[in-house]
């Protein structure tokens, strides 16, 4: 099989799908490997890097023709569409509950698209996790950040000092984002509380983190009570492949203390608060009633280097397994990557996705029979 490995163009999106050290494990299993000319220059991955490895170095339009299957990081955005061709395999994070154009363009072409987010492993999604541990201790980092009052926040220190008041974090779910922005924000000294509705979770984290955090249930009435006081609120829900639920209203902007900060990890998922909205690297932050949101859709992508060699060691398996079998084959030996599924010549395989924009739905597993 021909693997492409195309340069993320997203704004300030420095990762890659492929390492040279992963070229040189596709071009072991006999495939041949394209490389977007300087795709990994940002983080030290040289174009000659890449050919000692084993690769071609390529333009994209040369790459998206001669490629039968993709491997990025981000979804396709729009300048992108038009290089993908009938049939092609697609592996990435694609988030497609909250991206309809994409949604669309994937069907109408008939991609094979395997989703890194969707890819399930018992009850765990390993393609994901490492970005969301990322993202979990990025968005503390990026909170104690705002709060300082040269960037427009309220000027607490998340820590506090001896004798004046830690500030509140206040983090919703605790799955991975959420248990690894708890480890941040308890480092750092802050008073944090953690709200998610799996008892079993929390009785977990109340554990580990031997009874310094606040651990509750997330009612919508307890969720109101914290964010009273709260100086951090981070948005850490996620249904897998399905669009956040909206935890804050905009209403609830109203109860919160002025210049406190919400970091909404949900975002590429459409976002967890109503006042959500995707922002970039570049222009991170902004304010609704006084509150200050940051909704950056690519948050690891500013640790570019961590964020890429963390992720290729959880894809690249699974990656290897459809370029050497194809998608039918691998999916049939490998539940996990059947789950992965998202679109496949045409049909909407996912669920979640189909319920978003109202498209009819079809089992991946009938579909790639």
């Amino acid at each position: 099989m021909i693997i492409g490995c195309a340069k993320e163009i997203k704004t300030h999106e420095y990762r890659v799908g492929l390492t040279p050290d992963n070229v040189k494990e596709y071009v072991a299993h006999g495939h041949k490997v394209l490389i977007e000319n300087n795709a990994g220059a940002a983080i030290g991955f040289s174009d000659s890097a890449y050919e000692e490895a084993g690769a071609s170095i390529v333009d994209k339009k040369a790459l998206f023709e001669k490629s039968d299957m993709i491997i990025k990081v981000k979804e396709p955005i729009e300048s992108e569409y038009e290089y993908f061709k009938e049939g092609q395999i697609l592996y990435t994070y694609l988030h497609l509950a909250a991206d309809e154009p994409l949604t669309k363009m994937l069907l109408e072409k008939k991609i094979k698209s395997v989703a890194y987010e969707t890819i399930k492993v018992g009850n765990s999604l390993p393609c994901l996790a490492p970005m969301s541990s990322i993202a979990g201790r990025l968005a503390v980092i990026e909170a104690a950040k705002y709060s300082q009052k040269t960037f427009g926040g309220s000027g607490m220190l998340l820590s506090g000092i001896p004798g004046v008041r830690k500030s509140k974090v206040v983090i919703i779910g605790g799955g991975v984002v959420g248990l690894n922005a708890a480890q941040i924000a308890v480092g750092i000294g802050a008073d944090v509380s953690v709200l998610d509705i799996n008892t079993e979770r929390l009785a977990y984290i109340d554990q580990i983190f031997g009874m310094k955090v606040h651990t509750i249930y997330s009612s919508r009435g307890n969720l109101l009570s914290l964010l009273k006081d709260a100086d951090v609120v981070i948005g850490a829900v996620l249904i897998p492949g399905a669009k956040a639920p909206k935890m804050l209203k905009k209403q609830d902007l109203k109860i919160m203390q002025k210049s406190s900060i919400l970091v909404d990890v949900a975002i590429d998922q459409g976002g967890c608060f109503e006042t959500s909205k995707p922002t970039t690297h570049s222009d991170p932050v902004y304010e609704i009633d006084g509150i200050i949101h940051y909704c950056v859709a690519n948050m690891p992508g500013c640790v570019a280097k961590t964020s890429t060699l963390a992720l290729t060691d959880s894809t690249l398996n699974f990656g290897l397994q459809i370029a050497d079998l194809g998608v039918k084959e691998s999916a049939l030996k490998n539940q996990a990557i059947l789950e992965g599924i998202n679109t496949y010549d045409g049909l909407c395989t996912y669920e979640a996705v189909s319920k978003a924009f109202n498209i009819q739905y079809i089992d991946a597993k009938t579909a790639i029979n």
